[in-house]
Formats: structure tokens, C-alpha cells, sequence
């Protein structure tokens, strides 16, 4: 029998899909991220070994290439086996990428520029902080080090970074380029059999890029797209320490600043700092927003996620691929209407019917509280054949102080698939009471679980 194959591997905290589906004249496969986090054990190893199942698993040939958005736990493969991922190992037919990847795109533009601008003054905060001391600047140093690892560590002398492995991915179908993908969009898979694909994000609106919790009393986020003057202030400063007094780079006119000479010589600082006690300096105390404002940058970087719905037309059966879509991403998915010609007519599709016909999801950002909504996602995916693959691994998760899987959505998520969630570190889950045997023994004729990926296949 004819049939979908969802393969998850297991290469650590990160994503990589590897989706087969019948063809006109073969198989074809679509490979969705490839990467594992920064500072899991032995990750350039682990990342070839799953580019080895990937070139032998497709027989060389790779349809499609996607690469969702710019985190090191999506994407890191690509800069990791890349000598095993060029044209003479394995030839790959199309490169998917969203509309904020496009160059010329001025919204693209302006968000991939003021991405890199924040990623290079959060690294250099965290050097300006790791050189005070203290154990408490060490912890915080390391905290914005954490977050920085999704970006492969720039500014820690790491020679591949998210952007050199996103340019990777641009260029690999040259001369032909990628293709650009915004929402709206809904095309036929190449060579497949009657496979529908729906673009749902990112929006392409600033608004819903930096939403990236829910409002609580009506008030929103805080949007790094929408620049503030306490951002402007605290990334001139940030510059301005690692430049010294390098025109331009003070935020104060040279007649507001005391340098360190004039201040020893006024009795007010020299009598009450100098020299004085701890708790009067305040040293680097100011640059604790730069938290807050990686913290945020990380959230929009999620919200920039390319978010992909494949649909058998024949049974109408989606499966939905996510990538680490946060609160703005999901909600602007009801401003879309796509228009699909099936049958000779011509109909209107929204994506609360996609989610009502949803029977694969592959859960947001690893299980994170605001990468599912509930009222305008899990809620929706009301098909009693929904199955879930879960991509974390949880001992990971907890060094990094990661509260994943959320408790209370992993619990509705059980509830709403019956159980059936696929987990990258776990594999099959227990059989819950309420499913029947014949239920569960049909589910796990699907599943396939080796040391190295975990299949789920789906009968078309």
C-alpha cells in the first residue's frame, strides 16, 4: 500500500525531518531542517552520521531542501556535513527558504540587518560582562552565551555561524536560486502524486513578527522590530566599550562625559568611589538589558519561522510542519486565504479547516509554551487520528533550564492524540488506558523506531 513516510532523527535537541512521498516516477523526499544545538556531545559527528541516512535513504537524490529560520538547532547540519551534502554526493532539486531570506525584500532586509546588528552587541555585552570578577557577571555572561548558541556562537571564535549555513543552503541549487517562500502561497509538490503544499508563515508584518507571548490585559510584548531609544542607547554604549573612544561611538556628547582623570581629581568621586566599596560601583550593572533584548531577538527569530502544510488531496489529510513558529506566526495565519483549483472549480481554503483536517504535527520549538496555541492551533486539530512527533531531548533541555515540554500543553497534547506522540528521546509511549488495543496495535504498525531515527508512515 501506498504510503506517506514522516522520518524524525535523533540527532539531539534540534530539528530534521525527512519526509517521503509517492512520486510520478519515484520517490520524492523533502528535508526539513538539519541541525542539533550548540554544545551537544559530539555534534559535528552526529550531524554527518545523519547526512550518511540522508544521502542513502533519498538513493543521492533530494527534492527538495528546506531551511526554516536562522537557529543553529535547525540549520547547524548544514555548515557541520557539509562535504557530505555537496553536488557530487548527493544532487538536490529545489531549496525552500522564507520571503525574510529574500535579498531586495526591504522588510527582509531591514530584520536580517537589525538581526545581525543585535547578535554582534549581545556578543559583545556578554564579553564586557565575563570580564567583571564576579560570580554573579559570569552567570549572566553565561546566560546570554546560551542564546547566542543559536546563532553558532558568534563572537566566541566559531568559525560557522546560522548565516553562513542559511547562505549555504541559498546557493546549493545554484545557478538556480531558492525559492522564496511567502505566506499565502500554495503550490503542487514537484513529482509527487497530487501532494498540495500551503504556506502559513512568517507573516510578512512587523506586527506579528514580534508577537511573541500572548497579551495579557490588552498589552503587548516587547517588539525589537519596533526599535526603542533605550535599544539605540544601549547598543551605542555596548559599542562605545568595545571601541573606546573611537569617533562616534560615545552615546554622550564629549561635553556631558567626565573621563576617569577629571573624576579622580573632583573631590565628590574621589571620596565617595574611589576606591570605596563594592556596592557603590556600579560597574557594567547597566548592560543587564542586553537579557532581555537576546531574550527577545531569539523570540522574533522563532516568529520568522517558515511554516509548511502538506495535504493529500485525495483524503484531504494535512501534516504540519511548524519549525519553532511562535504567538504572532500562529495568529496571522487567519488573515490567509488560499484559492485552490480542484476538481474543474475553484475554492476558498483557511486555515482553521487546514488544522481541522490536520492527522501530523510536528510540535513547535521542542514543546515550549508559546510555540502551539491553543483557542487558534491544538484546538483546532480536531481529526481523532492525530498523531505528534516530538523533537527534544529533555536532559538537554533542563542544562539550559528549559522548562520543555511545557507540562500542561504536553498534557493536552496527549490528550489530543490519544497518546500518540512520537518522542525524539523517548520513542513509543506507553499505551494510554483509554485507547483499545486494536487502536493502538494499528498505530504502531506505523512506527518504525531505530537508534538513529524514529519512521511514521501514513497510508494514502
Amino acid at each position: 500500500m501506498a504510503s506517506v513516510r514522516i522520518r524524525m532523527f535523533r540527532q539531539g535537541l534540534g530539528d530534521s525531518f525527512l519526509l517521503t512521498f509517492p512520486g510520478d516516477t519515484g520517490e520524492v523526499h523533502v528535508l526539513i531542517d538539519f541541525g542539533v544545538l550548540l554544545g551537544t556531545p559530539e555534534a559535528k559527528a552526529r550531524m554527518q552520521k545523519v547526512a550518511g541516512h540522508i544521502v542513502a535513504a533519498t538513493h543521492r537524490k533530494l527534492d527538495v531542501i528546506v531551511a526554516t529560520h536562522e537557529h543553529w538547532d535547525h540549520v547547524s547540519g548544514f555548515a557541520q556535513a557539509q562535504p557530505m551534502l555537496e553536488a557530487d554526493k548527493l544532487e538536490v532539486g529545489e531549496a525552500w527558504v522564507a520571503w525574510t531570506e529574500k535579498p531586495g525584500e526591504p522588510l527582509a532586509d531591514e530584520l536580517r540587518g537589525r538581526r545581525a546588528a543585535a547578535v554582534n552587541r549581545i556578543a559583545a555585552a556578554s564579553r564586557q560582562i565575563a570580564a567583571v570578577a564576579e560570580p554573579a557577571a559570569q552567570k549572566a555572561a553565561a546566560r546570554l552565551d546560551a542564546i547566542l548558541a543559536f546563532w553558532g556562537g558568534p563572537g566566541a571564535a566559531a568559525r560557522a555561524t546560522t548565516r553562513s549555513a542559511m547562505d549555504w543552503v541559498k546557493q546549493r541549487t545554484a545557478p538556480r536560486a531558492p525559492r522564496y517562500l511567502f505566506p499565502g502561497e500554495t503550490f503542487t509538490l514537484p513529482g509527487a502524486q497530487r501532494i498540495r503544499v500551503y504556506v502559513l508563515g512568517p507573516p510578512h508584518d512587523r506586527k506579528w513578527i514580534g508577537k511573541s507571548d500572548p497579551s495579557r490585559s490588552a498589552s503587548e510584548v516587547y517588539q525589537l522590530a519596533a526599535v526603542s531609544g533605550a535599544e539605540f542607547g544601549l547598543f551605542a554604549a555596548i559599542d562605545a566599550l568595545e571601541q573606546g573612544d573611537a569617533p562616534g561611538v560615545q552615546p554622550f556628547d564629549e561635553w556631558f562625559r567626565i573621563g576617569e582623570d577629571k573624576a579622580r581629581a573632583m573631590p565628590f568621586f574621589r571620596d565617595r568611589y574611589e576606591g570605596g566599596p563594592a556596592w557603590r560601583r556600579i560597574e557594567h550593572d547597566w548592560l543587564g538589558p542586553a537579557g532581555a533584548l537576546a531574550l527577545q531577538l531569539d523570540s522574533d527569530t522563532n516568529n520568522t519561522s517558515l511554516v509548511l502544510a502538506f495535504e493529500l488531496e485525495d483524503s484531504g489529510e494535512v501534516l504540519l510542519f511548524p519549525a519553532d513558529a511562535q504567538v504572532g506566526n500562529w495568529m496571522s495565519w487567519d488573515d490567509i486565504e488560499w484559492t485552490v483549483e480542484a476538481g474543474g472549480a475553484t475554492h476558498k481554503v483557511r486555515a482553521e479547516q487546514l488544522l481541522a483536517r490536520t492527522v501530523f504535527y510536528k510540535i513547535g520549538h521542542h514543546g515550549s509554551h508559546n510555540a502551539t496555541l491553543r483557542a487558534n492551533g491544538l484546538e483546532r486539530m480536531t481529526d481523532e487520528g492525530l498523531v505528534a512527533m516530538l523533537p527534544l531531548d529533555r536532559k538537554t533541555a533542563s542544562k539550559m533550564n528549559w522548562n520543555m515540554p511545557f507540562p500542561s500543553l504536553y498534557e493536552r497534547l496527549g490528550e489530543r492524540c490519544k497518546g500518540r506522540i512520537l518522542d525524539l528521546e523517548l520513542g513509543i509511549p506507553d499505551k494510554p488506558a483509554a485507547m483499545s488495543d486494536a487502536e493502538w496495535s494499528s498505530f504502531l504498525d506505523r512506527v518504525d523506531v531505530k537508534e538513529d531515527w524514529i519512521d511514521y508512515r501514513l497510508p494514502l
